[in-house]
């Protein structure tokens, strides 16, 4: 029976494992939101394991696999496609350029030697050159190289022929190749992914593959950023021969000859997110190191700027093999590897999903390996902003850690704090200030929810509105960090202005560091419902000037997510009309909102009682903020206390996971051992 496979994403890996698959008989399709977004666009093609000093161990195993059936795996390709692809086993020079010569250095040069700073390794060719010697070898380089490593068995690839080998390649095979086609949710149900939604329905398949690249965490909360990486190209003079013939990978740069006459020069490392564009100085930083390395740099024309985003996991090593869905299989987080593992990934990925032979090497780069957050310490560690783990996988307690650690030991561990811009806080529980009787009964809640995060109205502190005269003196604000917020603004104009004012008032107050705001534009005066468009137009402006900008909305998946690109620090979905005490009655989008966001979502407007708070943090909301049913509660301390109690148990719940959910009864007794009845 031929298995139909979709695979998602249309970078090197999706398409070397889309290849692959077709050549053993598998029905494939590719859908692609924008191949040329794929980091295999951006590279420079280097096949480097050994320049790039990857450690002994897994990583380095798996990339001299691949390295090792790359002339075969291009030839192939290139017969398939009927594509040129050039491959050049040229050797990869690593010059010295800290101005020490290292002790193994004294070895003969150009002698095999092992290395004692872990860039060679026992049985792999290694070649050290001093000064003298590498500048035989490649003349030309600057004052400051001292000597060098030559590894022979490193290349290079051409990664814009290798792009279009592996398109035609798989047109020409057959697999339906959908560009334009972007997945915007997987659809899962009972264990299995039971199909893809695009904005034409839902695609469904035998077997999946996510293959998205950096962009994987917008369809699976898998720990999958981007690292933006910018690059330039410099062209030897028409009629000239380049003087340069190896590729160097010096510190922070590597500079990648092309018998064409173009030279790449490479790259940045920017943890900046989907951030667009070259910068002046990120390509001055390039330029300045590359010519340092090899001055004659410094007089070739400038042939094209360009960026492209690598996908990088916390470990910064791939992950590949199954999910927590029985037919979805992950393939992502290459780095910086993409092009250099495409071929062993394609082949151990096929073996798994139409063989069920899962090579002991796969294991080391399952997803799985995230989900081990059982804290030293007497802790339960938690998924981090970045990665929303699935109930299912966290790892249960083992019975010490429950002995010594009580729930707000495990709720308030270090590693569950919450995090907003760069700043952590140990509750998870924001409230207002106002709607009290007075300042008294407000400072007894505060202090008994336990909260950090208190939210202050900047136009009624500014202007003496009723209920608001001395608010902003009333408080401690060495024990809490303020948030302005900007109620009653109309306009985005208005919200930016007093987002400004807010970030004074803290100042003045002593927080001369506080760049927050809760960004509220509200025009309706009967059901104040947030306006998307003010907000989305004065969240951005707001973050160009430095803000935290911690946005309160609908519960609108889009705009979250568009919020979130211009570079909030939360998104703030309502849970129904503020102050309504309706509690949470747009849950459903709430869910969609969490699982696809990369910053901390916080629930508020709509709870009314603690078990609301407990619900909204059960889903896996990262916090809550609560105003209106601690304040007008008949006894504000004691429902403050309660709010906070609430939001600890909810958040301690998600984090156990609960159980699932059954049509039919299952005792919680086991039926075998039990003593028998008899009548005698």
């Amino acid at each position: 029976m031929t298995q139909e496979i979709l695979i998602i994403g249309s970078g090197a890996i999706g398409l070397s494992l889309a290849v692959e698959l077709k050549l053993r008989g598998a029905s494939v399709t590719v859908k692609s939101r924008n191949f040329r977004e794929a980091a295999v666009h951006a590279a420079a093609g280097m096949i480097a394991p050994q320049a790039e000093g990857i450690p002994s161990g897994p990583m380095l195993e798996l990339c001299l696999r691949s390295r090792q059936m790359y002339p075969e795996w291009t030839r192939k390709l290139a017969e398939i496609s009927g594509l040129a692809i050039e491959y050049w086993p040229c050797g990869i020079l690593a010059p010295v350029v800290d101005g020490t010569t290292p002790d193994f250095a004294r070895e003969p040069a150009r002698e095999p030697v092992k290395s004692r700073v872990g860039i060679a390794r026992s049985g792999l060719p290694a070649y050290w050159m001093d000064g003298d010697a590498v500048r035989e070898y490649q003349p030309g380089l600057g004052t400051e190289v001292t000597g060098g490593w030559w590894f022979p068995e490193d290349g290079q690839v051409d990664n814009q022929m290798l792009a279009r080998s592996l398109w035609v390649a798989a047109q020409t095979l057959g697999v339906n190749l959908q560009e334009g086609s972007a997945v915007e949710s997987i659809e899962r149900q009972d264990g299995q992914v039971v199909g893809v939604r695009t904005r034409d329905g839902i695609d469904r398949a035998y077997r999946y593959v996510l293959a998205t690249g950096a962009w994987f965490e917008e369809l699976l909360p898998v720990p999958v950023s981007p690292k933006k990486g910018q690059m330039l190209s410099v062209r030897v003079p028409q009629g000239e021969k380049s003087p340069l013939q190896r590729v160097l990978f010096g510190p922070g740069i590597y500079i990648v000859p092309r018998r064409n006459g173009q030279i790449i020069i490479g790259a940045t490392s920017e943890d900046v997110g989907f951030t667009p564009g070259n910068t002046p100085s990120g390509m001055k930083g390039l330029l300045d190191r590359a010519i340092g390395m090899y001055p004659a740099l410094e007089n070739y024309p400038i042939e094209e700027f360009w960026w492209g985003f690598r996908p990088a996991t916390p470990d910064e090593l791939p992950i590949l093999g199954a999910s927590d869905w029985s037919n979805l299989t992950l393939a992502t987080g290459h780095y910086r590897n993409g092009i250099l593992l495409a071929p062993i990934s394609a082949k151990l990925l096929a073996d798994s999903i139409l063989e069920g032979k899962t090579d002991p090497l796969l294991k080391q780069f399952s997803v799985r390996r995230f989900d081990r957050r059982v804290a030293q310490s007497n802790t339960i560690a938690t998924p981090t902003n970045h990665y929303r783990s699935m109930s299912s996988n966290l790892t249960s307690p083992t019975a010490s850690s429950i002995a010594f650690a009580t729930p707000s030991a495990l709720a308030t561990a270090p590693e569950n704090l919450l995090e907003i811009a760069g700043r952590q806080f140990q509750s998870r529980l924001m409230t207002g200030s106002g709607k009290y009787t007075d300042f008294d009964r407000m400072r007894q809640s505060i202090a008994a929810s336990g909260c950090q995060i208190v939210t202050v109205a900047v136009r009624r502190v500014q202007t003496n509105a009723p209920g608001h005269e001395g608010l902003a003196e009333a408080l401690d604000w060495s024990k809490q960090w303020m948030l302005p917020n900007t109620a009653g603004c109309k306009t985005a104009e208005e919200a930016i202005r007093v987002a400004r004012l807010g970030r004074e008032m803290a100042k003045l107050l002593g927080q001369e560091d506080n760049n927050f705001v809760k960004l509220e534009v509200i025009p309706d005066p009967h059901y104040l419902l947030p306006d998307p468009i003010g907000t989305l137009e004065a969240a951005g402006q707001l973050v160009k000037e430095g803000f935290a900008v911690l946005p309160y909305i609908n519960a609108d998946p889009m705009l979250a997510r568009r919020l979130e690109d211009v570079g909030c620090a939360t998104v703030m979905p309502l849970g129904s009309p503020i102050g309504s005490g309706q509690g949470i009655q747009t849950a459903a989008n709430i869910r969609i909102i969490i699982e696809s966001a990369k910053v901390p979502v916080v629930v508020d407007a709509g709870i009314g009682t603690p078990s609301e708070a407990a619900q909204a943090m059960e889903m896996g909301a990262d916090a809550v903020l609560i105003n209106s049913a601690i304040a007008l509660a008949q006894n504000p301390p004691v429902m403050a206390k309660a709010m906070g109690m609430a939001v600890e148990a909810g958040r301690l719940a998600y984090l156990a996971g609960r159980i699932p959910v059954k049509e039919r009864a299952s005792a919680s007794s086991p039926q075998t051992g039990t003593i028998a009845s008899t009548v005698s």
